[in-house]
């Protein structure tokens, strides 16, 4: 490409105005603001700098600072922390909505001048903040002017100017004084925005104007889908244009792409999620019905332990009764003149059932919920038990001997050798387990 197709600067225009000559003179000091008045060609001008008019960028090494000239010119310059050229890292928006708002400019024309002094580079978001001020504050934004730059932001600025909508009016200068100069003669209507922002340009400037603006539309506004002029295909910057465009193209086909491939994967989570959910539901109807058929099998239990309760209640009045029927015999036959032997004997018999009755009583107490947590527990394990196993099954828990056991159910010491050999194959026991052993151990687990 042509050198000339990207030089530096611009053509100094004859009929340009002169630079203004500034000389601040204070004239008026407020408790949090600083007015001048600036003399120049055209007039005195007022700045007004205000102490908070300020934005630190610890990071970047600088502070923005923001000056309003002539009432509505927005004058932004850097102060440097540690002497060198910056990289402006952000745009303080919200320094500039503060001024706009304390400078009664928020619904009226005004217009931004940067001074780019120390300057050397600008990030991304810069760029875009900048694109958006373009097009967010049109039409009230009339002149944005940078003065002050650097060659390596000079591509940069006339980007900007190549993309800026017509309505604003972009220009570059060497000074303050001519930017100044420029956008006071904006202002009182001497410089158009076709004889200044939109001068006659040559063939060689319209196709730089045209190629930078396709550069910001591809990379600043994501513009992708928006076709490139092109030159005729035997115009010697065809090529350079046709390489831009295909890279316009490549980068809608990798956007496509990208966009399909985070489709693929949100059909692919959303299928798994539905997969999980359905697996959640699933669990909790299985779960449900467990619980159901625990709490049926709690509730027949309680009514089973109910009904073993009333029966044995019934049984401890009946040895309650009997208890009292053997001591009233025991009583009358104290007094009765009887042989000795034989009233010994009969008394003996007595008190064996007197005690007998005593420790059917004491089996037989009300059964604790750990007790009645065991009997459910051991029955849901070896369903095969008959009722009296069970109890047999809780008495050796309790600690009672082969003897207290017999006397309780009513029956002899060798009966109930028989049933604990029953009940030790039941249980699955081996041949030197004992029946004691394995509930205790039954118990623990």
């Amino acid at each position: 490409m042509d050198a000339g197709f990207f030089r530096n600067g611009r053509k100094k225009n004859p009929d340009e105005l002169e630079p203004m000559i500034i000389s601040p003179i204070l004239t008026e000091r407020e408790p949090d603001s600083m007015i001048h008045q600036s003399s120049t060609v055209t007039g005195t001008l007022d700045t007004i700098a205000k102490s908070h008019w300020k934005s630190h960028h610890p990071v970047a090494g600088y502070t923005k600072r923001v000056s309003v000239i002539d009432a509505n010119i927005i004058h932004t310059w850097v102060e440097v922390h540690a002497g060198g050229d910056i990289i402006l890292d952000f745009m303080d928006s919200e320094l500039l909505q503060l001024v706009l708002t304390e400078s009664a400019l928020l619904n009226s024309q005004f217009h931004i001048l940067f001074d780019l002094a120390h300057v050397s580079s600008i990030t991304f978001e810069y760029k875009q903040a900048i694109t958006d001020l373009f097009f967010n504050w049109s039409p009230i934004l009339g002149v944005v002017g940078f003065y002050n730059i650097a060659d390596s932001m000079r591509i940069i600025v006339e980007t900007f100017a190549a993309i800026a909508p017509e309505t604003v009016c972009v220009i570059l200068t060497e000074t303050f004084e001519e930017a100044a100069a420029h956008t006071i003669a904006f202002k009182a209507g001497k410089h158009t925005h076709t004889e200044y922002c939109s001068e006659k340009k040559d063939a060689d400037q319209a196709l730089k104007k045209r190629f930078l603006e396709a550069i910001a539309r591809i990379s600043w506004l994501d513009m992708l889908d928006e076709q490139i002029a092109m030159p005729p295909p035997d115009h010697h910057y065809y090529l350079f244009f046709k390489a831009i465009d295909s890279l316009r193209s490549d980068l809608v086909a990798r956007k496509a792409k990208k966009e399909s491939e985070l489709q693929l994967l949100k059909e692919d989570f959303e299928h798994r999620i539905t997969q999980m959910v359905i697996k959640i539901n699933a669990q909790t109807e299985v779960n449900k019905k467990s619980t159901r058929d625990m709490e049926n099998e709690i509730a027949a239990l309680t009514r089973r332990i109910a009904s073993q309760d009333m029966e044995l209640t019934k049984f401890a009045a009946i040895i309650t009764d009997k208890k009292k029927r053997l001591l009233d015999l025991l009583d009358k036959l104290r007094s009765l003149e009887i042989e000795p032997d034989v009233k010994n004997d009969i008394t003996n018999s007595c008190l064996y059932l007197i005690n007998k009755g005593a420790i059917e009583k004491q089996a037989d107490i009300e059964l604790t919920k750990s007790d009645s947590l065991f009997l459910a527990a051991l029955q849901k394990k070896f369903p095969d038990l008959s009722p009296r196993e069970l109890r047999i099954s809780l008495l050796v828990k309790l600690n009672y001997d082969t003897s207290e056991i017999a006397h309780s159910i009513g029956l002899s010491t060798r009966g109930m050798e028989s049933i604990r050999y029953r009940m030790h194959k039941k249980l699955g026991l081996g041949k030197h387990q004992s029946i004691k052993s394995f509930l205790s151990e039954l118990v623990i687990s």
